[in-house]
């Protein structure tokens, strides 16, 4: 494969998971899974919240992908890296600096 695809795929789902992620905090986090998330929005009771179980949502089809590339699907490989390297953004913007 192409490295210039590989990486422009990678970068695509990085930009993609920002919109999956506005989309899923407006209509899925303050939805019908407000149960879940509003533990974000109240003062932390220890070292995990409710919330925290969004990360392991988002890291399955991540790590589908990945397990999928590396077994012969150098595209699923690149999508699984954008996720996984939108979620280490998050993780180091979001959680790290504003919380």
């Amino acid at each position: 494969m192409d490295i210039f695809i590989f990486i422009t795929v990678v970068i695509g789902f990085i930009f993609l998971m920002e919109a999956v992620a506005w989309l899923s905090h407006k209509y899925v986090m303050h939805g019908f899974l407000w149960s879940l998330h509003k533990s974000h929005h109240e003062p932390r009771k220890g070292v995990f919240e409710k919330n925290d179980w969004f990360a392991v949502f988002f890291a399955v089809p991540s790590i589908v992908l990945i397990f999928l590339g590396v077994h012969g699907t150098p595209l699923a490989l690149a999508a699984g890296l954008g996720i996984f390297g939108y979620g280490l953004i998050y993780f180091f913007l979001h959680d790290i600096l504003v919380h």
